[in-house]
């Protein structure tokens, strides 16, 4: 009788580190449906954003986006955009797919859900300054944007990506050289990327001496205030029309007018308006 029950013990055992095997198997690798796994495993991405991205797909049931359309992604200065989709009203659908707070190793988790199921013909992304902020290096903000990118081209492989430049802002200051690190990796791996643009909003928003442009900062000194969005506006805006692929799309919305040219900065950050101001 012994003999019998050590076997079954034996048994459950083996049993129970089968199930604990098949468990970590199964843990979600992003983008997993709250049922998949417990709360209390759930990985730090998801349980830190599930409210965000249970909002979008309620969004999504009520108004679904048109596939084909532009599409915003990344951290708070993108979600508190006031007037994205009037600012581009130019294009004919423009989604805001912003999450506050996020990196863009979040970005990278959640890519199928917030990029890849809208099929975009373009994306921009704007991510990393958090990344910074929390303590990973200028090389892991671009491992994360690299395993980005690789998502959204093997799923829609004619889809263009633009990379927003991460932004000087005057709170984190010290943080200035890894920002400029990090944005020189971003910018040289684009170049080897087809159908890629990095857009430079770095530079314009810095000082003659160097120093992030306090006017474009509302009193926090980490979000843009209605100055900030209109130069980012401005930039973007030229950015669009200069690209084939955003200047057929422009050109398209205008009835087959060409886009609007951008003034040459007299100072940095003297970008001309592209259109009317808020």
């Amino acid at each position: 009788m012994s003999l019998n029950r050590s076997s079954a013990f034996r048994l459950l055992a083996a049993a129970g580190m089968a199930a604990l095997a098949f468990a970590a198997q199964s843990a979600p690798q992003g983008d997993a449906s709250p049922a998949a796994v417990a709360a209390e495993v759930l990985p730090p991405a998801y349980a830190r954003w599930q409210s965000s991205m249970d909002a979008f797909a309620a969004a999504d049931r009520d108004q679904a986006p048109q596939a084909g359309g532009v599409l915003f992604v990344g951290s708070s200065t993108i979600r508190l955009w006031p007037d994205l989709r009037e600012d581009f009203r130019q294009l004919p659908v423009v989604i805001n797919r912003g999450f506050g707070g996020s990196t863009m190793a979040d970005c990278n988790y959640f890519v199928k859900s917030l990029v890849v199921q809208y099929r975009p013909r373009h994306v921009i992304v704007y991510a990393g300054d958090n990344d910074l902020a929390e303590g990973r290096s200028p090389a892991q903000v671009l491992e994360s944007f690299r395993s980005f990118v690789t998502a959204v081209r093997t799923a829609l492989p004619d889809t263009r990506i633009s990379y927003i430049s991460i932004k000087p802002s005057p709170l984190r200051s010290a943080l200035l050289p890894q920002v400029r690190e990090a944005n020189a990796l971003l910018a040289g791996y684009l170049q080897s990327v087809p159908q890629s643009d990095y857009i430079d909003i770095f530079t314009p928003m810095l000082t003659a001496a160097g120093e992030p442009r306090t006017d474009l900062y509302g009193p926090d000194r980490l979000h843009m205030n209605g100055a900030g969005y209109d130069l980012w506006q401005a930039v973007i805006t030229h950015h669009l029309g200069a690209s084939g692929n955003g200047a057929a799309t422009l050109q398209a919305a205008r009835g087959g007018q060409p886009p609007a040219a951008v003034a040459a900065p007299v100072q940095p950050g003297g970008l001309m308006q592209v259109s009317a101001g808020r």
